[in-house]
């Protein structure tokens, strides 16, 4: 017994030992390791191309603006006055009526000028949807409406904050 027990051992070794010319991976790298995680290069960025249509709204929303614009620093100082004579009034005189119709036209002339930044986002959208490339003249035409809303809700701000409470 004491003899078979050493050959029993070096039969199971053999086994594990008896093959030595089995497929082992490879070192070399996988093809998912030699690929690149960086970014892709940007596609460069399409020109815009000279759009009849698009020009001739933009012209007359630009017209739209020109004229809210030139009617709105005459009625806005007519506001003004009216405020100053309203100063110290209780809300409700004649005087403070006076003035809130005077805001209420300039209400109507900030109204059309939201209106037109309406129209030009409104062109933007479309062209986007379109899948076509921005349109210079939109976005300079949307940053000159952008603009004039702004000084003009300042200034109804402004000739607001001198009026009573209602």
């Amino acid at each position: 017994m004491k003899a078979s027990l050493p050959l029993a051992c070096i039969a199971l070794l053999s086994g594990c030992a008896g093959r030595t010319t089995g497929h082992y991976p490879s070192l070399l790298p996988r093809p998912i390791e030699s690929t690149s995680l960086a970014e892709p290069e940007p596609a460069p960025a399409a020109i815009a191309t000279p759009d009849a249509p698009t020009d001739a709204k933009l012209a007359t929303v630009k017209t739209t603006l020109a004229e809210t614009e030139s009617a709105f620093a005459p009625a806005a100082e007519r506001a003004q006055q009216a405020a100053a004579l309203a100063k110290g009034q209780p809300a409700g005189s004649e005087r403070w009526i006076t003035a809130q119709t005077a805001l209420a036209e300039l209400d109507g002339y900030r109204a059309t000028t939201s209106a037109a930044l309406t129209d030009i986002e409104d062109l933007a959208i479309a062209r986007a949807t379109a899948g076509q490339p921005d349109y210079p003249g939109i976005e300079t035409l949307r940053a000159a409406a952008e603009a004039q809303l702004k000084t003009e809700t300042a200034r109804i701000a402004a000739i607001q904050a001198m009026l009573p409470e209602s």
